[in-house]
C-alpha cells in the first residue's frame, strides 16, 4: 500500500456534505469569525490603552483574547474557505502544523483560564495578600507557563501522529486536523497513542477543570462572609469566568477524555471550543463588567475625537 508522505494530501470531509448547507455555514461562520477577531482584539487594546485596567485580572484577559484569536485563526479560515470549494484538501505538513495549532493554543487558554480562576481566588479569599502574590512580575511568570505548557504539549501530540504510516483512506471525517480523526487513518495499531492522547489532552482538560471548579466553589463558600456590595461585585467577575470555563471546558473535556467512536459527534462539538466561545468571551467578559465598559466607551470617545480633531 502507498504510503502517505509529506507531498500527499488529506481530504477534510468538513461539518457538512451538503451544498446548500454549506453555503448557509459559510455566511454563518464568516460573521462569527469577524466576530471572534474584532470583539478580542478590542478587549486587547482597550486594555492595554487604559490606565485603569492595570490589574491581573485584566492583564490575563488580554492574553485570553489573543490567544483566542490565534485558536481560531488555526481553523476558522480553512473551514470559511472550504465551503465554497468542492475538494477539501490540506497537505500533510498543513494538517500537521494545524494540528500543532490547535493543541498548542487549545491547553495555553486551558492554562490561562486556570491562572485566571487563581487570580480570583487570591482577590476574594486572600484580599489582604492579593498585591504582594499577584505581582506584575509573577503575572508574567504565569501566562510565560501557561505558553510553554501548550508548547509540551503540543509537541507531545504532534511527534506521536505525525510518526504514524497513513497507508490507506485520506478522508478526515472533520473540519479540522485532529488526533482522533487521524488515529482513525493510520494503518498501524493505535490503541497505545490513543491512551497517551486520552493521557496528555483528556487528563489536562479534567484536571484544569476539577481545579476550577474547586477554586470557585471555595470563592462561592467564602461570599458569606462579604458584604453585600463586595458579594454583588465578586459574583459578577466569577460568574463570568464560571460561563466560559463551562462553555470551553465542558465539549473540549468529553471530547479528550475517552477514546473517540463518533467522529461526526466530535466535530459538531469542537465548534463550541474552536468558534463558539472564543466568540462569546468578549461579550461574556464586558457586559457584566462596568470598569471594561467604561474603558471601552472612553477609548471610542477619544478615537472620535481624535478622528474629528483631523477633520
Amino acid at each position: 500500500m502507498e504510503n502517505i508522505s509529506n507531498e500527499k494530501e488529506f481530504i477534510l470531509v468538513g461539518l457538512s456534505e451538503n451544498q446548500g448547507v454549506q453555503k448557509i455555514c459559510f455566511v454563518i461562520f464568516l460573521l462569527f469569525y469577524m466576530i471572534i477577531v474584532a470583539g478580542n482584539l478590542l478587549i486587547v487594546f482597550t486594555v492595554f490603552s487604559s490606565q485603569r485596567l492595570n490589574s491581573p485580572m485584566y492583564f490575563f484577559l488580554s492574553y485570553l483574547s489573543f490567544v483566542d484569536i490565534c485558536y481560531s485563526s488555526v481553523t476558522a479560515p480553512k473551514m470559511i474557505a472550504d465551503f465554497l470549494v468542492e475538494n477539501k484538501t490540506i497537505s500533510f505538513v498543513g494538517c500537521i502544523t494545524q494540528l500543532f495549532g490547535v493543541h498548542f493554543f487549545g491547553c495555553t487558554e486551558i492554562f490561562i483560564l486556570t491562572v485566571m480562576a487563581y487570580d480570583r481566588y487570591t482577590a476574594i479569599c486572600r484580599p489582604l495578600h492579593y498585591t504582594t502574590l499577584m505581582t506584575r512580575r509573577v503575572c508574567s511568570q504565569m501566562v510565560i507557563g501557561s505558553w510553554v505548557g501548550g508548547f509540551m504539549h503540543s509537541m507531545v501530540q504532534t511527534l506521536l501522529t505525525s510518526s504514524l504510516p497513513f497507508c490507506g483512506p485520506n478522508k478526515i471525517d472533520h473540519y479540522f486536523c485532529d488526533v482522533h480523526p487521524l488515529l482513525h487513518l493510520a494503518c498501524t495499531n493505535t490503541y497505545a497513542v490513543g491512551i497517551i492522547v486520552v493521557a496528555n489532552s483528556g487528563m489536562i482538560a479534567l484536571s484544569c477543570f476539577f481545579i476550577l471548579v474547586v477554586s470557585y466553589i471555595v470563592i462561592l463558600v467564602s461570599l458569606k462572609s462579604q458584604t453585600s456590595e463586595g458579594r454583588h461585585k465578586a459574583l459578577s467577575t466569577c460568574g463570568s469566568h464560571i460561563t466560559v470555563v463551562i462553555l470551553f471546558f465542558g465539549p473540549c473535556t468529553f471530547t479528550y477524555i475517552r477514546p473517540s467512536s463518533d467522529l461526526s459527534e466530535d466535530k459538531r462539538l469542537a465548534v463550541f471550543y474552536t468558534v463558539i466561545t472564543p466568540m462569546l468571551n468578549p461579550l461574556i467578559y464586558t457586559l457584566r463588567n462596568e470598569e471594561m465598559k467604561s474603558a471601552m466607551k472612553k477609548l471610542w470617545s477619544r478615537e472620535v475625537g481624535s478622528e474629528k480633531g483631523e477633520v
